[in-house]
């Protein structure tokens, strides 16, 4: 029995959320469900986007699983993501990007995974206006030799451990030469160590290009956290969408798994949501728990459904859909039958 924090987050999440648990239960693993509250749902509740008790759940607990939690634009509270993030110092951000048979998408045979760094750099929240009047502002993004080694390193243990060939350094070192150049001398030692895996590097905006041409040369990617954030949806891009994206924020002691997707407020509570970014950042979560075996039921019934197009949320098949719920009951059926 594993004791694991669940936020289900607002708009769709918890609809998503009440899938996961459904699929995870269709495994056979045994969870007891901390369900805790945070964003707008929590402001509502107790004045506060991050109540104590959230923290102290997954302190205690070491594991959560996180739906889509809605982030004002431009004012109101702090990303409770990145909040997450700092707290526990879950310096990966780890985000696979894998094709399905049966969703329409620029490429076929997609299996690339993206490693963010995720505590530093323009995401600190070291900003500011620079002028009463506002008419100016600022943001400071610190790169560290630490964080550089540890997010590199990560990159290279899982290349090693799951058979992965190569690890691409995405950065802008010609332009950025200190920030920038650090992330590449620091990757670039570390890569010395994994003389098995090759190692190369590309700067940002070719990489973006190289992206969209032809994907299938990379690999395993390692980049900063800003460069990270926008090739990880890129990516998902390329293999149909943040509906199939999940993703996960390690650290030492603790992980949080997520859908990546947002809080999609306008078909809340309609029925429409597509569940498998949530349930794959669940056979993610197992995967962690060295579950290994429930992990990949989950994912083999999410693509044999995918596969079977007849069970498919409204953005997999515009034509003949059913509802999350639905799509959920295909998904546990064929857990069940593995």
């Amino acid at each position: 029995m594993y004791n694991i924090t669940l936020i289900p987050g607002d708009g769709i999440g918890p609809s998503i959320s009440e899938s996961t648990k459904r699929i995870i239960a269709a495994t056979g693993v045994e969870v007891a469900w901390e369900v805790h509250e945070a964003g707008i749902p929590a402001i509502e509740k107790y004045k506060d986007p991050l109540p104590p008790q959230v923290i102290e759940s997954i302190t205690r607990n070491k594991v959560a699983l996180k739906g889509p939690l809605t982030t004002p634009v431009g004012g109101g509270f702090r990303s409770i993501n990145v909040a997450l993030r700092k707290e526990f110092d879950l310096y990966i951000n780890l985000r696979p990007a894998k094709s399905f048979i049966g969703v329409k998408a620029a490429f076929r045979d997609i299996d690339l995974i993206i490693f963010r760094e995720n505590i530093e750099e323009f995401y600190s929240g070291i900003e500011h206006y620079i002028d009463a009047q506002k008419s100016a502002a600022e943001t400071i993004g610190v790169v560290t030799r630490f964080a550089c080694e540890r997010i590199t390193r990560a990159a290279f243990e899982y290349a090693r451990k799951h058979g992965r060939k190569k690890v691409t350094l995405v950065h802008k070192a010609n332009i950025m030469k200190f920030t920038g150049g650090l992330f590449l001398d620091v990757g670039r030692a570390v890569a010395k160590e994994f003389p098995d895996i090759q190692c190369n590097d590309k700067i940002i905006d070719n990489m973006s290009m190289q992206l969209v041409v032809n994907p299938h040369q990379f690999d395993v990617i390692v980049t900063t956290n800003l460069f990270g954030d926008i090739l990880s949806d890129l990516c998902s891009g390329l293999v149909g969408g943040l509906g199939l994206a999940p993703g996960a924020n390690i650290g030492y002691d603790v992980a949080l798994f997520e859908a990546v997707h947002g809080s999609a407020p306008d078909i809340a509570g309609k029925d429409l949501a597509n569940p498998c970014a949530m349930a794959l950042a669940g056979a993610m979560m197992l995967d962690y728990l060295e579950e290994i075996g429930a992990s990949k039921k989950i994912q083999r019934a999410i693509a044999d459904v995918i596969r079977n197009g007849k069970s498919v949320t409204r953005d997999l098949n515009p034509d003949n859909y059913v509802g999350t719920v639905a799509m959920t009951d295909a998904i546990v059926r064929r857990v069940e039958e593995l």
